[in-house]
């Protein structure tokens, strides 16, 4: 047996370094905090904290923020691109003062001038641009993107690898082999690396490779195929002494129901309250651009695939769908100028709110897709109507992970992880979510010009790095 690879120090003592960085940054902010509460706050309330009680109140804001953080991805600086990190802070420490603001008012019995913590914001504000550009200059200088080998098999994953080059601050594909090359090979070549991606690949063929990469301390990458995402959500038995994973496959449970439709109905209510302002302004908007109806209605499918008239702000002309039912493309011209704005901040989807409450529609859920273009789907791709085990959602797993345009394998990817991991907790994490992704403009963004739906046509497929044998037959190597 060939020697293991050792592992490098660094790797080890990576999460360490990254959350001692995340511990600079808290206590900077605390002390920030710390420096107003004692100069401007807390000798204005009437019963005085002793020592202990200031500290009370610190310590929660630290909490407070930590918390926000944590949720939006603050601290994942190797992780998220540089302006991701940065807008998840900045979302994260508005959040929190916005609490804290509260936990103020509640301590000092009274409401306060907000004047000195917006002050306060303004310096944490800039602790946090040089702590986001220090951690991400120490984090290329130690953790430099690693040299990968892709292993494929059916066809090139020419998209997969258009999303790895994304991140070239992370990752680079140094080679690509197909399967077909052979076992022999492919583990002469994934000693070369530092790590190995495998994408639609046999089964049979993922699993020697990953078990070799374990064996040898390499890093692997795996695309999951659905019947991993399922098994993601199994119930280890041990009744024997041979290890059992169960799949029940049977949906939401009894209790789940019951707390899912609680907190429907709480939090649209909220919504409704908070957005019914916004809602009058945008409806007499539409209704003075061009004189059309404010709401525009759609069949959409939901639970089991049942019907149900979604409602939405109308942000398209009223003959946007005489060719047909199609998805919204980038720089589509069918959109009206109001349109546009409440499509990019996604306030067209406050009406659903009404959904909701019908119970057509939950918070959180899969994409209610139309009949149309989910017949179209399941053509090519029939697992495509596994997504109608759970209602249809205002947000979702795919919504706030994936894009508009993300590819109907993807999204059905993303929402069988909901619903194999689902929680009352994960709801409200991905309610939570939802804000960060409001104004990131790559959430919305349309499907290409030549498509009608977002099947993505194939891609003329860049020079193979390694050449495979004209004999072999792909199509026994499907995707799952």
């Amino acid at each position: 047996m060939e020697e293991n690879r050792p592992v490098k120090k660094r790797d080890i003592y990576k999460r360490i370094i990254t959350f001692s960085e995340g511990i600079v940054l808290l206590a900077v902010e605390l002390y920030l905090f710390g420096r107003m509460w004692y100069l401007y706050y807390s000798e204005g309330i009437e019963l005085p904290f002793f020592r202990r009680g200031n500290w009370a109140v610190i310590g929660m804001y630290g909490l407070i923020v930590f918390l926000f953080t944590k949720l939006y991805g603050g601290y994942r600086v190797g992780f998220l691109r540089l302006i991701d990190v940065f807008y998840s802070q900045i979302i994260s420490l508005l959040c929190a003062n916005v609490v804290a603001y509260v936990q103020l008012c509640i301590v000092c019995r009274d409401y306060i001038n907000p004047l000195m913590l917006i002050r306060y914001t303004f310096w944490e504000l800039i602790a946090i641009v040089v702590w986001v550009f220090a951690c991400r200059f120490l984090y290329a200088k130690f953790y430099p993107p690693r040299h990968l080998l892709l292993v494929y098999g059916y066809k090139t994953p020419v998209e997969f690898i258009d999303k790895i080059n994304a991140r070239k601050d992370k990752y680079v594909i140094e080679d690509r082999i197909h399967v077909s090359e052979g076992e022999q090979v492919i583990k002469e070549k994934i000693l070369q690396y530092e790590g190995v991606i495998l994408c639609e690949t046999k089964a049979y063929i993922r699993n020697e490779l990953v078990k070799y990469c374990f064996e040898h301390s390499i890093r692997s990458y795996v695309v999951p195929k659905l019947s991993d995402i399922i098994i993601l959500g199994a119930e280890p038995i041990h009744l024997f002494d041979t290890p059992l994973l169960l799949s029940r496959n049977q949906g939401l449970t009894g209790e789940d129901m019951i707390f899912k439709r609680i907190l429907d109905i709480v939090c649209s209510l909220i919504m409704l309250v908070l957005a019914s302002p916004f809602m009058i302004i945008i409806a007499l908007a539409i209704k003075l651009y061009d004189g059309g109806p404010v709401f525009y209605k759609q069949e959409r499918l939901t639970l089991n695939g049942r019907h149900f008239k979604i409602i939405k702000f109308r942000s398209m002309r009223m003959d946007s769908e005489v060719n047909g039912a199609q998805l919204a493309k980038k720089h589509d011209d069918r959109i009206t100028p109001v349109g546009r704005v409440i499509r990019k901040l996604h306030l067209d989807e406050l009406p659903q709110i009404f959904n909701i409450l019908k119970g057509d529609m939950s918070m959180v859920g899969p994409r209610p897709e139309r009949p149309e273009i989910a017949e179209l789907y399941k053509e090519t791709f029939p697992e495509f109507e596994y997504r109608l085990k759970m209602k249809a959602g205002l947000t979702g797993y795919a919504q706030v992970y994936g894009k508009y345009n993300t590819t109907p394998r993807d999204k059905v990817k993303l929402d069988l992880t909901y619903y194999e991991q689902y929680s009352i907790w994960l709801d409200i994490k991905l309610i939570m979510l939802t804000f960060k992704i409001l104004f990131q403009k790559e959430n919305t963004e349309g499907i290409d010009s030549n498509q009608t739906t977002a099947i993505r046509e194939d891609k003329k497929p860049p020079a193979p790095l390694v050449q495979k044998p004209a004999e072999l037959d792909e199509s026994e190597d499907s995707f799952y």
